[in-house]
């Protein structure tokens, strides 16, 4: 009986090694032409002798004695794939190169783009199937890998990070909010600086803020600027310049982009952070340009941000800005020798200075990686949520945005909801943006009956040039601080930055600066006029001048 027992516990520990292989990631359309750098990778524990990989019309098995422990890449190019990864798979379709052992092939298993599958045998017996279109999407460039028996349960393309939710507890926190007290901040962080400056932001003009980085050079710090290389719009002449200034001083800037070598890992680099002295991590909405980070006095957005000191947290982002700052689409921006030009920006009078606290709860949130988490954040609200977007827009026709339809589901569970959006007129002035987005937030909170409520934010009242914030505010304790905006494409394709906040002082402090955005809309928004307005304003001014000129010279005669 002992040795039967043995018998069958040896043959159940071989069931679970082998039984546990899977394919759990594939590339069957990277960017590379011709796709000589598709590739699969499996996973799991056992010997490989009686697994046959096949797509229907060709395939291939291993070498006899290949085990398997943990993950096994099988690329159809060696060569090709570590251009494009920076290391060489462990087995190669195509024999290439003498360094990476060739698999052995039956016929020709090529991954069609657009329309095909991949099956993983042992003997007769199919272990695994996995079809596109029908069970993950088409699109060059992506990944597709399996995770919790689900696949793709985000976007994720080649050169991308896959960074794993992280708490960071006992976190020093200085609050701030722009226009009033943004720079403010930023200078006496980076005025901190000794050993290190990593800025990772998706526009600079910003020459006061150019000076402070060149001084924290001067001090002996290393500092690195990484700049997104083709923003909408393309990259200004102010920008150039400031990439100019900053090199002549020593400092490296870097910027993404799509090159020869690689594919640009993200569509845009948006995300505003830097960490200094691997120990403090400033974070926040707004770019380095004077809108900002206006200069204390001057009128700018109004965006929210955060100073975060602890090494644990500072540690996560800079592997993140390290993993960005890699790669062959990295390349080094020299700029140009021209003047930065600063714009004309009215008085403004500061309301809110810098809040500071002691002993919060930090978790980062990054985009593409760990973008769920403001939905989590949102759906665990019990009482109340703020919500203070630059724009909101839905996924499509008929699917909301679902971070708005996750507010709008906590409203019908009772938690009161505010969303207040900016009134710019770039914001305004189309057929579906901020203003039919408030319109049919509050008719369906009308239709409903719900606690929920949208406004437009009235910029005259407060003196504010737009609102740029992504912030959310939950239950008076949480609080959200990003670049994330509330679109299709900034969670799931930008490389995005922020973090949830969870202190109550910290929570407050945002709440304020809310409320008097909110209430400063009580009596409807109004709209900064675009360029078609602003001719018809100078048409009206001149038609009043006129007028007034007539009067005038009608009351002498």
């Amino acid at each position: 009986m002992r040795r039967i027992a043995l018998v069958v516990l040896l043959l159940c520990l071989l069931a679970g090694t082998t039984g546990g292989i899977l394919i759990v990631e594939f590339c069957p359309d990277p960017y590379r032409p011709g796709d000589p750098d598709e590739y699969l990778v499996l996973e799991g524990e056992g010997m490989l002798d009686r697994f046959v990989l096949s797509d229907g019309k060709g395939g291939f098995r291993f070498p006899p004695g290949t085990r398997i422990d943990g993950r096994l890449v099988v690329a159809r190019n060696g060569p090709a794939f570590e251009e494009t990864h920076g290391y060489l798979p462990d087995f190669e379709i195509e024999g290439r190169t003498p360094a990476v052992p060739d698999v052995v092939s039956s016929g020709n298993l090529l991954m069609a783009n657009q329309a095909d599958a991949l099956y993983l045998y042992r003997g007769a017996t199919l272990v695994q199937q996995v079809a596109w279109p029908a069970d993950v999407r088409p699109r060059e460039g992506q990944v597709h890998y399996l995770e919790e028996g689900v696949w793709d349960p985000r976007p994720f393309f080649i050169g991308q990070s896959r960074f794993s939710p992280a708490t960071f507890d006992g976190v020093a926190v200085t609050a701030f909010a722009a226009p009033d007290c943004a720079y403010d901040a930023f200078s006496a962080a980076v005025a901190s600086a000794e050993r290190e400056v990593l800025a990772n932001v998706y526009e600079f003009t910003d020459p006061a803020m150019a000076a402070d980085l060149i001084r924290a050079r001067e001090r002996g710090a290393a500092v690195t600027v990484l700049l997104e290389g083709g923003p909408v719009g393309g990259i200004p002449p102010e920008e150039r310049a400031i990439a100019g200034i900053l090199n002549q001083s020593g400092i490296v800037v870097l910027s993404m982009t799509t090159t020869d070598a690689a594919h640009a890992k993200y569509r845009y680099d948006h995300a505003k952070y830097i960490v200094i002295d691997a120990g403090t991590v400033l974070i926040g909405s707004e770019n380095f340009k004077p809108g900002g980070y206006p200069a204390p006095g001057l009128q700018g957005n109004r965006g929210w941000g955060a100073c975060l000191e602890d090494p644990g947290l500072a540690a996560y982002f800079r592997e993140v800005f390290l993993f960005d700052a890699a790669g062959g689409d990295i390349v080094p921006f020299e700029g140009t020798a021209a003047g930065v030009h600063v714009p004309y920006a009215p008085a403004y009078t500061a309301e809110f200075a810098p809040c500071r606290a002691e002993g919060a709860r930090v978790t980062p949130v990054l985009s593409p990686d760990t973008s769920a988490l403001i939905l989590r954040l949102i759906e665990g609200a019990e009482e109340s949520i703020a919500i203070e977007q630059a724009y909101i827009t839905n996924e499509t026709a008929y699917e909301l945005n679902p971070y708005l339809a996750a507010a709008i589901d906590a409203s019908r569970r009772g938690v009161a909801v505010r969303v207040l959006l900016d009134a710019c007129w770039f914001n305004v002035e189309g057929d579906a943006d901020n203003d039919e987005m408030v319109d049919l937030i509050n008719r369906i909170a009308a239709a409903e009956g719900l606690p929920l409520e949208a406004r437009i934010v009235d910029l005259a009242a407060n003196n504010l040039a737009k609102v740029h914030n992504k912030g959310v505010i939950v239950d008076g304790r949480a609080v959200l601080v990003s670049s994330i905006n509330w679109n299709a494409n900034s969670p799931a394709f930008n490389r995005e930055a922020g973090v949830i906040i969870e202190h109550p002082g910290v929570a407050a402090y945002y709440a304020r600066v809310f409320a008097d955005d909110w209430d400063a809309a009580a009596a409807g928004g109004t709209v900064i006029p675009g360029p078609d307005r602003l001719k018809m304003v100078a048409a009206a001014c001149i038609l009043a001048g006129l007028m007034g000129l007539y009067v005038y010279r009608r009351g002498r005669t």
